[in-house]
């Protein structure tokens, strides 16, 4: 699978493009099966920390189910989650849009959204997490060497926490927008006017989609999301994929880093 013209000029130019039904619904019925016998295990551990070539990112409470934030390098602990984050549909567009033929994976994350769970996302950029200070990224190809994408496991609704993008937030060159660290959190709602000099959050656009579906966006993307409030999981693989050489970290879990090549030519 390539992405066609249009979808490339969505994604330069809008900042993300989405893939309908790239998956099919026998594959994400055993990808959700994955994500479960991760929630499992979570529940299980109670603590972040790495277990079996993943790292689970969790807050426990004193009594009840622990919270998933996100298990880092899911596919260390599900081979089927592993696979699907090499298939071609994935890494030949990936490598399409960073414009080489061949790439260095740096994720593979479960991320959890069950109902009332209260998990959300603040506005960010993913370069936030890409680059850590020097010698620790470098955009080689200059139009960001990261292309992240999200496939949805389960149907994204208006009313499960979507994703949430800025228009044209990462457009190259003079007047690119670069959020600090700070403006970053994990564990608060979306917050109103955080950075109002920066950007316009009311030109914001939801994203939903189908079980399925794959969202392909690059590293100065703004985008977040707010809580689950429904009575169903919104659970999404994140996979992150790099120009050569623009990474000077290493990232968690069991084979992280890893090396992919293009598969199809056409």
């Amino acid at each position: 699978m390539m992405l066609s013209s249009e979808q490339i000029r969505e994604f330069y130019e809008q900042g993300w493009t989405v893939v309908p039904g790239l998956f099919s619904a026998d594959e994400m019925a055993a990808a959700r099966r994955a994500f479960e016998r991760l929630y499992l295990k979570a529940q299980q551990l109670r603590a972040t920390q790495d277990h079996d070539g993943a790292y689970f990112v969790l807050d426990a409470p004193p009594v009840g189910d622990v919270i998933v934030k996100r298990v880092v390098w899911a596919g260390g602990a599900e081979p089927d989650l592993l696979s699907l984050s090499a298939d071609p549909r994935l890494v030949d567009s990936a490598l399409q849009l960073l414009g080489s033929d061949q790439c260095e994976q740096l994720l593979c994350q479960a991320h959890f959204k069950m109902p009332k769970d209260g998990v959300s996302f603040d506005w960010h950029q993913d370069v936030q997490h890409r680059d850590k200070g020097p010698g620790t990224w470098r955009d080689l190809n200059g139009r960001g060497s990261y292309v992240q994408t999200i496939m949805l496991i389960d149907d994204m609704t208006d009313f499960n926490g979507p994703l949430k993008f800025i228009p044209r937030s990462a457009v190259s060159g003079e007047g690119q927008i670069r959020l600090s660290s700070d403006s970053y959190d994990y564990s608060t709602p979306m917050k109103s006017g955080a950075t109002p000099a920066l950007f316009d959050e009311s030109k914001a656009v939801t994203v939903t989609g189908a079980a399925g579906s794959v969202l392909f966006f690059g590293p100065y993307a703004i985008h977040g999301s707010t809580s689950n409030d429904s009575s169903v999981p919104r659970r999404v693989l994140i996979n992150g994929y790099a120009y050569p050489g623009a990474n000077g970290r290493v990232y968690p879990g069991r084979g992280s880093c890893r090396t992919l090549q293009r598969v199809s030519r056409g």
